[in-house]
Parts: C-alpha cells; sequence; structure tokens
C-alpha cells in the first residue's frame, strides 16, 4: 500500500511539474580512425599518452525536440608519434517539455550529453581495439562540471565586454 501511495505521489509530481524527457534515438553520426604510424608503432614498447577533446552541440529540430551531439576526439601518442587518432559523434534525439529556459540549457549541455557518453565510449573502444590497438576505456566526464564551467566563463565574457563597452548591465523584459 505504501509503494502505491508513492507511485501516485510521483506521478502527482510529474504532473504538477509538467517537465518531461524523452530519448528518441541513440546513433553514432560519424567516426573516424586514423593510424598514420603504423605498422612501425607496433613495434615500439607501449606507453601512450593520451589527449582527449570534447565538445556539445544541440539543435532544435521543433518545438521541444532537439539533436544534441557529442563530438569527442582521442588522440594517443606513443614515442612522440601518432599512434591513432579516433573522432567519435554521438548523437541523440531528446524530446524536453516544461523546462524553463535555464533548466532546459543545463540538460541539453549536461544530462544529454551524460546520457550519450557511454555509447561514445564505447565507439572509441571498439573502434580502437578493431585497428589492433589496446583497448582504451574512457574515463568518466563530469559534465554537470564543464556545463558549470562553461556557464560561468560565458557570464565572465559578457560582463568583459559590457565593462569594456562602459554599459552597466541590462534589464530583460
Amino acid at each position: 500500500m505504501a509503494d502505491n501511495d508513492k507511485s501516485e505521489g510521483d506521478q502527482q509530481t510529474q504532473e504538477t511539474t509538467g517537465q518531461n524527457l524523452v530519448i528518441q534515438k541513440i546513433y553514432v553520426k560519424d567516426i573516424s580512425f586514423e593510424a598514420p604510424n603504423t605498422p612501425g608503432i607496433f613495434r615500439v614498447e607501449w606507453n601512450p599518452e593520451v589527449s582527449l577533446e570534447l565538445n556539445t552541440n544541440a539543435q532544435r529540430l521543433e518545438e521541444g525536440v532537439f539533436e544534441v551531439v557529442l563530438s569527442l576526439t582521442v588522440t594517443v601518442k606513443n614515442a612522440e608519434q601518432t599512434a591513432f587518432l579516433v573522432e567519435v559523434q554521438q548523437a541523440g534525439i531528446f524530446t524536453l517539455t516544461g523546462f524553463d529556459t535555464p533548466t532546459l540549457n543545463a540538460m541539453l549541455g549536461s544530462y544529454c550529453p551524460n546520457i550519450l557518453f557511454p555509447y561514445a565510449r564505447e565507439a572509441v573502444s571498439d573502434t580502437v581495439t578493431r585497428g589492433g590497438f589496446p583497448q582504451l576505456l574512457l574515463t568518466p566526464v563530469n559534465f554537470d562540471a564543464l556545463y558549470a564551467q562553461h556557464v560561468e566563463q560565458s557570464k565572465q565574457e559578457q560582463k568583459g565586454a559590457s565593462s569594456a563597452k562602459g554599459e552597466g548591465p541590462k534589464s530583460v523584459q
């Protein structure tokens, strides 16, 4: 009976807030692998240096429907030579309704990439292994912290731009 009451309460909360997230599709949008120094790189002691670049991009497809693309570029060097380069664009189509603008931006910039990352991580690992290299498992990424850093950086840039022009903050109506 208590479980029944709890689920009714959760349902009422969802109806009250009206916030909804639905994952419609998750897919690889683009993938690339280059191993420019093979086969010689296989004959050198394996002591890799891994570099990871990531980026997220969200695009509105229609009202409440967004495509979020998580782009990863992994460059691995061994003995000062590029062993391989993997680029993956892992994408998803998400329906997000009932969110205010700051929350929607956080969902698109942090929550959705967090959903996509394990898929991108698997695509990188599989591609590297098929290229003849040892499995590469990327460490988890804190997208919440990266998004908060991005928001803070944007605020600082806006603050710097308005003070450079000699303008104060503007109110939004």
